[in-house]
């Protein structure tokens, strides 16, 4: 006798959800039928039609009819709640798109659901917003839970934390993973031994996916690094690109970073120049200076406080005519050029990449060969957990977005798994909602 399942598939994207739903019911001894499923981004309906034979294009808040189902999968738009967005939230759940999710529950109560989100939800408008929803999820009757877990604790080599929402409408809800915010970047990553799981099937420790371990052997030749951007990146290591291995290329920060002004980007610059804009980059930030979050206009004489100020109108007048440095007022300030890198960040082939997004995720880079390149789609679906034989579209852009848009598979498998073990198979007998029946299987393997 197995399970049956139905499930609808809400916001779906390129299918991540409803992905890691088939994978960790098949493990289950469950089998599923996707009733319904809804996204308003085409490219990623292709995506998702290309995967599952079904093209889920709708908007949502038009849908007010439904097919019967069990699991509601729904992994609602997180601009509101982003560290990256402007963070605006709700106070109450109308006017947003999660008001659907609880337009639905409270329409069709199915026994479950699991919604996914940024990690920014739960503190967001000190905690209201996420209290606003599971006041909103507890008051049409379900029991209510969330985990917070970093992708790169399930073999997912990149830091990606999310929020992962779930509840049952009969009995308690019951999990045995614990919330874990894992290694904030690649530096703790290494240091961390305890990120070192136990395989499913074996007794043994194995060591978590790196970076290196998704790059593909013979990446196409379209994606390494401009032959001029590539010159300029010579000036810093000459031949030896390895050095750039976990390096950030950004103007208003210091640290392991690499400027415009390293660069030559808008003109090359001398030593002293670049020693009066890295000290100035480093500055600038001090409270002594001002609360500012990014930094602030000095004037001369607070420059002086940390630069030697022997050639001062020499190296600023020079800098400002090179367009690295602007003065109005008497105030100094570094002109930021971050957008007119190629790559904007060297990811560590030994450690995990940061944090995948849908506008950046083109411009991740990684040496190979000694060659500087950026990271090729197949390897933003790989970082995201996909299987190869998970088929992307012939539309570079549109994957890189649509990665960067998405789910880490193999987090919400695990999520699902304890949620499987822990609550459909001890209730389903009771409840009553899940169909059992002797059923021939017929899931699709992508």
């Amino acid at each position: 006798m197995k399970h049956l399942i139905k499930f609808i598939d809400l916001f779906a994207g390129t299918g991540g959800m409803r992905l890691a739903m088939e994978q960790a019911c098949l493990e289950s001894g469950i089998e599923t039928e996707c009733v319904f499923s809804s996204e308003i981004d085409k490219n990623a309906c292709l995506s998702y039609e290309l995967n599952f034979g079904e093209n889920p294009y709708s908007d949502i808040r038009k849908i007010h009819e439904f097919p019967d189902f069990d699991f509601l999968l729904a992994g609602f738009p997180c601009q509101s709640f982003s560290y990256a967005g402007k963070r605006k939230g709700f106070g109450d759940t109308r006017g947003t798109l999660f008001f659907d999710v609880e337009r639905i529950l409270n329409q069709k109560k199915p026994a479950y659901f699991l919604l996914e989100n940024v990690r920014g939800l739960i503190t967001h408008d000190k905690g209201r917003t996420y209290q606003t929803i599971k006041e909103k999820l507890e008051k049409i009757g379900y029991s209510v839970d969330y985990l917070l877990l970093n992708s790169s604790n399930y073999d997912v080599p990149q830091n990606r934390v999310r929020i992962y929402i779930l509840g049952v409408m009969y009995g308690t809800l019951k999990l045995t993973l614990n919330s874990d915010l894992g290694a904030a970047d690649t530096h703790k990553f290494k240091l961390n031994t305890e990120n070192f799981q136990t395989s499913l099937f074996e007794e043994e420790k194995i060591k978590p996916k790196v970076v290196k371990d998704i790059l593909e052997k013979n990446p196409d030749s379209k994606y390494t690094c401009s032959p001029d951007f590539t010159d300029k990146l010579k000036r810093i290591v000459d031949y030896d690109f390895a050095q750039l291995d976990g390096y950030r290329l950004i103007d208003y920060r210091g640290g392991k970073s690499l400027h415009s002004w390293e660069l030559g980007v808008k003109g090359i610059c001398t030593q002293n120049e670049i020693e009066f804009m890295n000290l100035l980059i480093s500055n600038r930030r001090k409270k002594v200076f001002g609360t500012h979050q990014d930094g602030k206009s000095l004037t001369r004489e607070q420059i002086e406080t940390f630069y030697d100020a022997k050639n001062f109108n020499e190296i600023t007048s020079s800098l400002i005519k090179k367009g690295y440095l602007s003065c109005y007022d008497g105030k100094y300030n570094p002109v930021c050029g971050n957008m007119s890198f190629e790559v904007f960040k060297f990811l560590d082939p030994e450690g995990i990449s940061i944090t995948l997004t849908a506008s950046d995720s083109n411009r991740l880079g990684v040496i190979q060969n000694n060659i500087a390149r950026r990271i090729t789609p197949r390897e933003c679906a790989r970082i995201q957990g996909y299987p190869d034989n998970y088929k992307l579209l012939d539309n570079d852009n549109a994957v890189y977005k649509q990665m960067g848009n998405g789910v880490s598979v193999p987090v919400v498998k695990a999520v699902l798994l304890d949620f499987m073990t822990q609550n459909v198979k001890k209730i389903a007998n009771k409840s009553g909602l899940l169909k059992a029946a002797l059923l021939v299987p017929s899931y699709t393997t992508l």
